[in-house]
């Protein structure tokens, strides 16, 4: 399959099942609603190391929030419920209840998994704090120097897909680096995805393990790394590329993270010196979920 005349690759992005929480964040404007959001999120890349995998999914208008302000849709994914509602409860008490003007909204509400995180937040109040139902929700007010925050009383979670992924092969490393970030602008204007490495944007591509270092969860992927073409015998870099960009994936369901493979891939393939796109899979043994890009583009 070729796409603008770019390479699809036949292959599919191996994905793995993951716990998701979704949560609005609202402040005063944009401005304080993408801080507070980047700030919560923060050190949220890969579960290889970071406490949880976490990222931006989408604005909210003020027309669609529920105080009627600016907003920032985040998501935050670690491998178990357990390890989520402890990851919910440090990074909104650390990260969004100090950031000024915010106020935290359950992103779930449906959900059949809910944890009580407002109703634990609030005793930061100590003692001056008290349960309100404001916006047709249960609020929790903590006052601040500021004045007072607000934050829902529940947070819910799903079990969702993490590690849905596609490659961008390139001439050069600033074709590799606008494709990647237009394919990330794209996916934010979709409902349900993050792409939780920095700006969206994975440089270092890894794979499970390591062959000379056996105390390594995970190491360099050679095969897609281009100084390594000559150096090894099996290496994915075709004669002219110079530069990979792989954008990782994670959402609350499989569909979503499809959609936002398609959208990022179509965003990619416009981009001149942009020659191939693949993905990124181990043959089945890291995850249940195999998806296929020509299945993903054809739908």
């Amino acid at each position: 399959m070729e796409i603008n005349g770019v390479e699809i690759e036949d292959t599919f992005a191996e994905a793995f099942p993951i716990k998701v929480a979704r949560v609005l964040i609202t402040a005063v404007n944009e401005k304080w609603a993408r801080i507070a959001a980047a700030e919560t999120t923060g050190f949220g890349t890969s579960v290889i190391m970071c406490p949880a995998e976490a990222g931006i999914e989408r604005s909210a208008t003020p027309d669609e929030t529920p105080d009627g302000r600016p907003g920032v849709y985040i998501q935050i994914c670690t491998p178990s419920f357990k390890t989520l509602e402890e990851q919910l409860l440090a990074r909104l008490g650390q990260c969004t209840l100090t950031c000024p003007t915010t106020a935290v909204f359950n992103g779930l509400p449906d959900a059949e998994k809910q944890f009580n995180v407002g109703f634990k937040l609030k005793f930061f109040g100590d003692g001056f704090e008290s349960a309100e139902e404001i916006y047709g929700r249960k609020m929790m007010r903590i006052p601040l120097m500021e004045g007072d925050f607000l934050v829902e009383e529940s947070f819910g979670a799903c079990d969702g897909v993490a590690g849905g992924n596609f490659f961008i092969l390139a001439k050069e490393q600033m074709s590799a680096l606008v494709a990647a970030e237009n394919a990330v602008a794209a996916i934010e204007r979709l409902e349900g995805s993050i792409t939780p490495f920095p700006g969206g944007v994975v440089a270092s591509g890894s794979k499970p393990g390591s062959a000379k270092y056996k105390f390594m969860r995970a190491t360099t992927n050679e095969k897609f790394c281009p100084t390594l073409r000559d150096k090894i015998e099996d290496s994915q870099i075709p004669e002219g590329v110079n530069s990979v960009y792989e954008i990782v994936i994670n959402g609350i369901n499989e569909d979503a993270v499809r959609k936002a493979m398609r959208a990022g891939i179509l965003a990619a393939v416009k981009v001149p010196g942009v020659v191939k796109i693949t993905a990124g899979n181990y043959g089945g043994k890291l995850g249940k979920y195999q998806i296929p890009l020509h299945e993903v583009l054809r739908s």
